[in-house]
């Protein structure tokens, strides 16, 4: 494989990856094995297939704070033809060694443009206030931005919560338990259970709380599953992206909750519901908020009768969710000049 073609495939992977860059760090970890270490053979998958994962976490909890969580399957994509197999390793590899480790410095310099590109609209959040901000004009950036596109379900999964949390904080409702019948046999016998389980008990037949919702973590690009729980009883799916009838069963089949509530574009939203029913899921759907909605509630959040209550939190909040979610570049650049990348010629390597 000449150069061109391996560079070719590197990019692909690089440009459908999401900020982390989990798959080309991996890859330049492989790389940067091959190239020190010199323990495996990149023309045997096998070598470094399983280990690779190792290698890439080590790196991504230096530099990001946290590690893939995608399953083994689709990790492995990474391998298949239309990513980088052997053939593309092999020749990248050779590239590398050539030019003492050019091929992982390009990969990670990757990784630094699009963190930095995602710095410019974590600023917008930081920099706006209550009149300034625009919701439409957050999310649009990252549509338009092809280093960031992969990332706007992300995005959009923050902006719900950072409104979600915030509205349910200044609501002042609480949520709660009850049991009805204190004489119950079964609550007698088991007391010991209801008192773990549930908090309680004959003397303590009640408990209240402030509602709340919670953010699953990190999902792959291939996740279906839940997104945000709440702790009155609802499971939060949003999808951002496209959705397919495909993916519409799926939201039914693989919550287990009894109420969903899922937000999506205005536009799936007929799509979503049509399908729902014709799996028997629609009774299982609470309701379905749109992205127009969401519009509409943070313009009232901001600029409404009570946005001096709750405006500034809201966007204090989306903050520091997406500090959470995307970390800086100061560990980066440390990590960056620490392997002496910064000292080679990434960009021409690939015209020999």
């Amino acid at each position: 494989m000449d150069n061109r073609a391996a560079k070719q495939s590197l990019d692909i992977v690089i440009r459908k990856a999401r900020v982390h860059l989990y798959k080309p760090i991996q890859v330049a970890e492989i790389l940067y094995r091959d190239r020190v270490d010199r323990d495996i053979d990149l023309e045997d998958v096998e070598t470094y297939r399983t280990q690779s994962r190792k290698w890439r976490d080590e790196v991504c909890m230096r530099i990001l704070g946290r590690t893939s969580t995608s399953s083994a399957q689709f990790q492995d994509n990474l391998f298949d033809p239309n990513a980088t197999p052997p053939p593309v390793l092999v020749t990248l590899g050779e590239i590398n060694r050539r030019y003492d480790g050019a091929v992982e410095a390009y990969i990670y310099e990757a990784f630094r443009q699009k963190h930095a590109q995602m710095s410019k609209w974590l600023d917008y959040v930081r920099y706006s206030d209550r009149t300034s901000f625009k919701l439409q004009n957050f999310i649009a950036g990252f549509r338009r931005d092809p280093g960031l596109a992969r990332s706007v379900d992300k995005i959009f999964e923050i902006v719900v919560y950072a409104l979600f949390s915030t509205l349910l904080e200044a609501l002042e409702v609480k949520v709660g338990v009850k049991i009805e019948n204190i004489e119950n046999a079964i609550l007698r016998e088991f007391s010991d259970f209801t008192k773990k389980l549930l908090g309680l008990s004959q003397t303590m037949p009640e408990v209240y709380q402030e509602p709340k919702v919670y953010r699953v973590g990190v999902t792959n690009a291939a996740d279906r599953g839940l997104d945000m729980w709440a702790n009155f009883g609802v499971a939060i799916q949003i999808k951002h992206l496209s959705l397919t009838p495909e993916m519409a069963e799926d939201i039914s089949n693989n919550i287990s909750a009894d109420r969903i509530i899922i937000v999506c574009k205005a536009c799936e939203k007929d799509v979503l519901i049509s399908v729902l029913r014709q799996f028997g899921g629609a009774n299982r759907i609470q309701s379905v908020i749109t992205e127009d909605e969401l519009d509409v509630w943070y313009e009232k959040a901001l600029q409404g009768r009570s946005a001096t209550l709750i405006g500034d939190k809201v966007l204090e909040r989306l903050e520091n969710e997406i500090t959470v979610e995307f970390p800086s570049t100061v560990k980066f650049d440390k990590f960056f000049k620490s392997r002496s990348y910064h000292q080679l010629p990434i960009f021409d390597i690939w015209r020999t």
